[in-house]
């Protein structure tokens, strides 16, 4: 079945509000988004050969529709309480989404740069022939696409909320209970099991494209546990129109706005590592289609250009603690858990942390990336405090004059395996500091940055 036909199927007799209430914002939105789509099909219009080139999704036409996309799907969300951390995960599954969407958008309007006789139109024609094409996938497709990601991120909230508790509830599936319910759907009503029955793996909601069912806790005393195998039954039969399970799964669980399975992707892609976020997987990637090519390309741009607050979920929160996103959104610290227990950690040891998380910060400001490793993972014999950008690199706080700052530099990137070291200078350094760091220049190599404590303009000495 193809992408059209899957969505006629799960939209058909379904409502299509966008923004409810909202006629003039969805406008406005509608016509953000065919200007941008004119941009696309004008990079397009360029493209030669008989075959899409993948790679033109990463020029600034594309990136800018799919940001655009994506916001438009993020600010479904924007007055949801969540964590942050829910709230990245789903900010990032939507930029993946609508980068999917796009990939098909440009697949589907690349044959109409020829005419019936295989000849080149020009770009006025061109983009008159696919105009429709920006209707269809940003219209009434983004409508449903919405009102799916309102419901994904609202019962996302409610999972977090609910994991908070465990067990001690059981959970219970409640419908919109009006006439507006499918029937399959409102079969459903009253399941109730513990939250670690593998049932809200998959039927967990929303079901299906506008989908209003909701979730809520209820007493275990006053509400017993519905058998098993008849609440997976009755899930099934719910979303039996979804033959191919893409609303089956649980968006608070997986921390996913939309499933990795859906109709802009394939049925691989639920067990794919790519998918999975494992980009640096041991296994050799080797696509099986432009489809998959796609993907990876889209996820390789989502963890290098987007900013801070959708690239640290790339860090595991089993081992990794999300610390700190710059203001401007373009820097990051990761810390990670293994530090020293509060009530463990010596006076020294609290104020050494408290200084390096504070230069932490300065770099992330400056539109760095910067891994706080403090004292653990680090290879034998490497005693450096951080990777920055993906470059090991050591901390020093100068609080004193410049007398040893040419020996803590080199041993720096010498003996404690650095491949930069950074500096933080006291307010109104003499001419000797900056003589120091001249002469470190011409002794050591490596990078050597510094920045003044209240200036906190990182820079690096030539």
């Amino acid at each position: 079945m193809g992408l059209h036909q899957r969505y006629a199927t799960l939209l058909e007799g379904q409502p299509l509000d966008f923004i409810a209430g909202r006629k003039e914002e969805e406008e406005k939105i509608r016509t953000q988004l065919s200007e941008l789509f004119d941009g696309m099909m004008q990079t397009l219009f360029r493209q030669q050969g008989a075959h899409l080139d993948i790679e033109v999704l990463e020029t600034p036409k594309m990136q800018e529709f799919i940001e655009a996309h994506a916001s438009v799907l993020d600010s479904s969300f924007k007055k949801v309480k969540m964590s942050d951390l829910m709230r990245r995960r789903l900010t990032r599954s939507n930029y993946i989404f609508s980068g999917m969407k796009t990939f098909h958008e440009l697949n589907e309007a690349f044959p109409s740069l020829l005419d019936e006789d295989g000849s080149r139109k020009p770009f006025e024609r061109f983009l008159n022939d696919v105009r429709k094409i920006d209707e269809k996938y940003n219209g009434n497709y983004l409508r449903a696409e919405y009102n799916f990601v309102v419901s994904s991120a609202e019962m996302a909230a409610r999972w977090e909320g609910f994991m908070e508790d465990g067990d001690r509830y059981h959970l219970q599936y409640r419908t919109a209970n009006d006439g507006k319910v499918r029937p399959e759907h409102a079969a459903m009503h009253g399941i109730t099991l513990p939250p670690s029955d593998s049932f809200w793996e998959e039927f967990y909601p929303p079901n299906g494209w506008n989908c209003r069912c909701t979730v809520i806790q209820v007493r275990k005393s006053k509400h017993p546990a519905t058998d098993h195998e008849e609440a997976m039954a009755l899930g099934e039969l719910a979303t039996g129109r979804d033959s191919k399970g893409i609303f089956r799964f649980n968006p608070g669980k997986e921390g996913k706005s939309v499933p990795d399975y859906n109709p802009y992707t394939i049925r691989k892609c639920k067990s794919c590592d790519i998918a999975k976020g494992k980009l640096n997987t041991a296994k050799p990637f080797i696509p099986e289609n432009e489809m998959c090519a796609a993907c990876k390309l889209i996820r390789a741009q989502l963890e290098d250009n987007i900013g801070a607050s959708r690239r640290i979920v790339r860090y595991n929160e089993e081992e990794w603690e999300r610390t700190y996103i710059s203001p401007n959104d373009n820097g990051l610290v990761a810390t990670q858990w293994e530090r020293i227990a509060e009530s463990e950690a010596s006076n020294s040891e609290r104020q050494k942390f408290v200084k390096e998380m504070r230069m932490c910060k300065v770099l992330a400001d400056n539109g760095h990336d910067v891994e706080y490793l403090q004292g653990v993972n680090r290879p034998a014999g490497q005693t450096y405090d951080i990777r920055m950008d993906g470059i090991k690199a050591d901390l020093k706080c100068i609080t004193g004059g410049a007398g040893n700052i040419v020996k803590y530099i080199k041993k720096a990137l010498t003996k404690q395996g650095g491949e930069a070291v950074i500096l933080e200078l006291p307010n109104s350094p003499g001419v000797e500091f900056y003589e120091a760091l001249a002469e470190a220049r011409r002794k050591c190599r490596g990078r050597i940055l510094f920045y003044i404590h209240d200036d906190n303009v990182l820079k690096e000495v030539k």
